[in-house]
């Protein structure tokens, strides 16, 4: 019989900074490695790339993996489940630490080579490996590793189920259950129900909406909802602005049709929106129309932004970056009027995104949107559909996959009770086989 060991170390105490080690005898495979925003804007100016790794885990920005010291020389793979930083952004700061290859599906991994590229302070030389999703990786002789389809609010998403001798481990961080999402195919049910019927010994969930009760709605309502929110302005001879999430590749690509539509050309304005969406584009998940622009740095946005003025604003359809107030993005940086352009009466603002349920992010939110008000902007709020799993997708998932135990994780300690509730009504029982850990903590499997 195997030993399998199951640690949280990060994300279980908060929505962020997720990262878990799984232990099957003496091997280790680390499931995420990534980093909680909010607590790095608390503090002004900080230049993630140049903090050493042990600052930011005293901020409480990545996972305190020194908890992991005793097994490191064990661990023999690091496994990402998708390219939000909350997955990915410790990455540059904590792989160099594991002498183990890092596992990611095709878009996932050009996305965590180019956080590599940008790191000053360490030298990570981990070899990144490309696993498409439904393919596997031989770890071990005992260990392989699957990434299993899904969706989520990024492309390219995966649940990983680690086989061992003993059965499966499946990791579950994050997704939802779109059976028509607007970009790439859905989840793979079948493959989920397979694996269930091989035996699945644990599984590692998100909790993050468990509380939300029904289901959250396809990808495909998000875009029907957003084509009519601006097809509804397309009459105006006013500015039309849309932020969302720059790594949401399917709802820009929506954005980009309802451009179309409405005869304006698409301006995708901030680093980490060109970033995402270029990377995409190179690895043909999207086509971008001939007459889309893209910039990235400040000096090109504000030139951009200057001509866009000179032209008339009706011309265009700008997606930018900013939709949770953050501190220098695009539209925080046009709202506190330090661009050239200027937010007026009548002005659309689009936000096709929800508000990251945290102080921090809440706090700059209303202050950005206070100030959208103050100039007379038109607010359109919540044209958004979640990429994060509502109580009854939680439900049809533990009747599909019948985990033998299931661990609530990436969430804060009322996220996992609702998970836990949830999943009493489904015959599990609280300390029996439904587990609430806490970063630090390991729970044993015999």
């Amino acid at each position: 019989m195997n030993n399998i060991g199951i640690t949280a170390v990060g994300g279980y105490n908060e929505m962020g900074r997720n990262m878990t080690a799984v232990r099957v005898n003496n091997s280790v495979v680390i499931l995420d490695m990534g980093l909680r925003l909010d607590m790095v804007q608390i503090h002004e100016d900080v230049e993630i790339d140049q903090i050493h790794s042990l600052d930011l885990i005293k901020m409480g920005a990545i996972p305190d993996d020194t908890i992991l010291k005793e097994v490191s020389s064990d661990v023999c793979a690091i496994a990402c489940t998708h390219g939000h930083l909350d997955h990915i952004g410790a990455i540059p700061k904590l792989a160099h630490r594991y002498n183990a290859p890092i596992l990611a599906t095709p878009y996932t991994a050009e996305l965590i080579k180019h956080e590599i590229e940008g790191e000053k302070k360490f030298k990570v030389k981990n070899k990144v490996i490309s696993v498409p999703q439904g393919g596997t990786y031989t770890v071990t002789k005992d260990i392989t590793i699957e990434f299993i389809r899904v969706q989520h609010s990024i492309i390219d998403a995966s649940f990983i189920a680690i086989h061992t001798p003993n059965g499966i481990i499946l990791y579950a961080n994050d997704f939802k259950l779109d059976r028509t999402p607007t970009l790439g195919e859905p989840p793979d049910f079948a493959r989920l129900k397979e694996i269930g019927e091989e035996g699945v010994i644990a599984m590692i969930v998100e909790s993050t909406n468990a509380g939300n009760i029904g289901k959250t709605p396809s990808e495909k309502i998000a875009k029907d909802l957003l084509l009519d929110a601006l097809l509804g302005t397309e009459e105006t001879e006013t500015g039309v602005i849309v932020t969302t999430f720059s790594s949401h590749i399917a709802r820009i690509n929506a954005i980009l049709e309802a451009a179309k539509k409405m005869d304006r050309i698409p301006v995708l304005l901030g680093r980490s929106m060109k970033r995402y969406v270029k990377t995409a584009e190179e690895l043909n998940y999207i086509d971008l129309p001939g007459n889309v622009k893209i910039y990235g740095n400040r000096n090109t946005i504000d030139r951009a932004l200057k001509q866009i003025m000179r032209e008339g604003k009706e011309k265009y359809l700008l997606i930018v970056t900013g939709h949770q107030g953050e501190p220098g993005a695009t539209l925080t940086r046009m709202v506190n009027e330090e661009t050239p352009y200027s937010i007026e009466a009548g002005d659309k603002l689009v936000f096709s995104a929800s508000t990251i349920p945290n102080p921090m992010t809440q706090a700059n939110r209303y202050a950005l949107e206070t100030k959208l008000q103050m100039r007379g902007a038109r607010i359109y709020k919540d044209v958004h559909a979640s990429g994060h799993a509502s109580s009854e997708d939680h439900w049809e998932l533990l009747r599909m996959v019948q985990p033998e135990h299931v661990i609530p994780a990436h969430g804060n300690i009322n996220m996992h009770s609702n998970y836990v509730e949830m999943a009493e009504t489904a015959g599990y029982v609280l300390g029996e086989t439904v587990h609430i850990i806490r970063n630090g903590e390991e729970i044993t499997l015999e």
